[in-house]
């Protein structure tokens, strides 16, 4: 018998602290541990780009769905994905601007949002919960959007992944779409891994936001050049993107009301501009009330010291991520966006912050490679790297690299290693010859085949002269400023062949199909039966009794674990695994020990 009096004390001290460690290391990412960024699933097999993808989208009441997409309102559809079934997933159409140019065309091809998680918080796509379809609207090339998303995320930026999609609806032909992961949960987990920061879409309320934002805007309000004609970088004032100041000066619709004045200023407030303001939540709506995580007052007041620091330029290596901010704007200013954070309006942004620092997550480039307004090829091809901003506003996320000579010296360094890297037209090329079938036989094309042709050859020549350009500013034989370049601009590449509006353009949504909705073939009347990919696709009537169910091929896509598509193998990584396996391990070294304790004491 053991002769100590406290030794079953002393046990059960021993397993209380052996079960703590355990619950700290199942718990490890609220109490801290971080996991790395890893593997989901989804980024394997949807998102695989060396092949053209295939979408079925099933829905009963598919026309009824087209007469309310204007309302960006969910519906419930089943979709086939690479002949993989998922039932009871959410479909709405997006957009901002192009959602009412695609209804004024009298046109059926708009952009969706599915939601894998919408119905079901607990189902996703392998790992992802929200996928974009983009209709490739104004692009011609049917590439500015793809080849920018590739050239960031071949460059190290924390970019969505995207491949081409080829849609039909009820088996019925609809088109060549862009399928885009959303920027959303799942991506915050493959790129930040679990415990990831804070998320932001800055946005100004009366423009360009999507689900109502941006419905007002018109292109002919805007002001659309002709072409060939130099830009104005100041729009004309327009009521449509005015805010109406209240007492306390700040916006009716809140966050700043100042707009900034003179010549280039953009319509954006100062909050989406990235400017401190004051200490007050209230002055930052557009970016507090457009979060894409749960934020608390902490969070905002975080945020709000990033950005006094940035504007301060205080302290930049603790507010800002020197590396990817860098990363991303190297290919920003490479591809000439006017409808951006450095452009006039200001938007098409994320914002993510982690522990105080901060970064940018590219969205939305089918207006780029000069095509928001399409004026000077000349002009926009020259793009100064050195003054990136339109007009010259005040961007204090930019305007940091050229305050101090490390940072811009860095920039121009990241300039060299992007242009000497990225092989941006065997990248054009291989991804044209991709999709030519697939443009070919689009039936809702906004674009001809022989536009598209074009549009990829202009596309081709534009970064061809645009890397020429840049790597004589890099060299100092080009003047890399505004202002160097409106006093000697003998040196600018000439790129007068080029029609930019050849790569499409903001105030045009396309010409051959025009978006118009394919008609039933001889063989697909209406009513006929749904044709499948395969003999052994799933059956979708055999589910309808399942509201949770993923449907998938036996044969071609049977889970390892004998689970459900995206379910157990994205949810379990190998870092939990990991800590699982430890804190087993603890929890039986405790009992052991206490074991072993009482039988030496008897």
């Amino acid at each position: 018998m053991s002769t100590h009096k406290h030794i079953d004390q002393l046990c059960a001290v021993v397993l209380v602290l052996c079960l703590l460690l355990t619950f700290a290391f199942i718990n490890g990412v609220a109490l801290g541990i971080r996991p790395a960024a890893s593997a989901l699933g989804y980024e394997s097999r949807l998102f695989d780009t060396g092949r053209v993808h295939t979408i079925d989208l099933v829905m009963d009441n598919w026309e009824e769905f087209l007469e309310t997409c204007e309302n960006e309102e969910y519906a419930q559809c089943s979709v086939l994905i690479d002949g993989e079934a998922y039932q009871n997933t959410a479909i709405r159409a997006k957009g901002n601007t192009s959602l009412t140019m695609v209804s004024a065309m009298d046109s059926d091809r708009y952009s969706f949002k599915l939601e894998f998680d919408h119905y079901d918080s607990g189902r996703t796509y392998y790992g992802l919960d929200k996928l974009s379809l983009n209709n490739i609207i104004q692009d011609s090339t049917y590439m500015k959007d793809y080849l920018t998303y590739q050239m960031m995320g071949a460059f190290g930026v924390a970019a969505p992944l995207c491949s081409y999609v080829y849609i039909t609806v009820n088996g019925q032909d609809w088109g060549l779409y862009l399928a885009v992961e959303g920027v959303e949960d799942g991506f915050l987990r493959r790129n930040y891994g679990g415990n990831s920061g804070e998320l932001y879409k800055p946005d100004s309320m009366s423009f360009g936001g999507g689900r109502g934002n941006g419905r007002e805007f018109r292109m002919d309000d805007f002001g659309n050049p002709e072409e060939g004609a130099a830009l104005s970088s100041n729009p004309p004032a327009d009521p449509v993107f005015q805010k109406v100041p209240g007492e306390d000066g700040r916006a009716a619709g809140g966050g700043s009301a100042k707009f900034a004045g003179g010549p280039g200023g953009g319509m954006g407030s100062d909050d989406v501009k990235l400017r401190y303001i004051d200490d007050d939540p209230d002055s930052y709506s557009n970016i507090f009330q457009n979060a894409k995580t749960d934020i608390t007052k902490a969070d905002q007041s975080r945020l709000i010291a990033s950005l006094k620091a940035l504007g301060e330029g205080e302290n930049l290596e603790n507010v800002l991520d020197i590396d990817r901010v860098l990363r991303y704007f190297v290919v920003h200013n490479f591809v000439c966006n006017g409808d951006s954070y450095t452009g006039s309006m200001v938007h098409n942004y994320y914002l993510y912050e982690e522990d105080g620092r901060l970064s940018m997550i590219p969205w939305d480039y089918n207006l780029a490679y000069g095509t928001f307004q399409s004026g000077d090829a000349t002009s926009t091809v020259n793009e100064p790297i050195d003054s990136p901003v339109t007009g010259g506003d005040s961007r204090p996320m930019v305007d940091w690299i050229w305050e101090q000579d490390e940072y811009t010296e860095l920039y121009h360094q990241y300039f060299r290693e992007f242009l000497e890297t990225v092989n941006i037209t065997g990248l054009i090329e291989q991804t044209a010859a991709l999709i030519a079938p697939y443009v070919e036989k689009d039936p809702t094309a906004f674009y001809s085949n022989q536009e598209f042709q074009t549009g990829a050859e202009t596309l081709g020549d534009f970064c061809r002269l645009r890397t020429e350009s840049i790597l004589g500013q890099l060299e100092g034989t080009i003047p890399s400023t505004s202002k160097g370049q409106e006093e000697d601009a003998s040196s600018l590449v000439d790129a007068s062949f080029i029609r930019l509006s050849d790569m499409g353009t903001m105030d045009r949504g396309g010409g051959f199909g025009d978006g118009e909705r394919p008609f039933p073939s001889d063989s697909q009347q209406e009513g006929a039966a749904i044709p499948f990919p395969a003999e052994d696709a799933p059956a979708f009537s055999q589910a309808r009794g399942q509201p949770a169910a993923i449907l998938r091929s036996p044969e071609d896509s049977a889970s390892p674990s004998g689970d459900l598509p995206g379910e157990s193998l994205a949810a379990v990584s190998g870092s939990t695994w990991l800590l699982a396996a430890v804190s087993c391990g603890i929890l039986l070294a405790g009992l052991l020990f206490a074991c072993l304790y009482r039988r030496g004491n008897h």
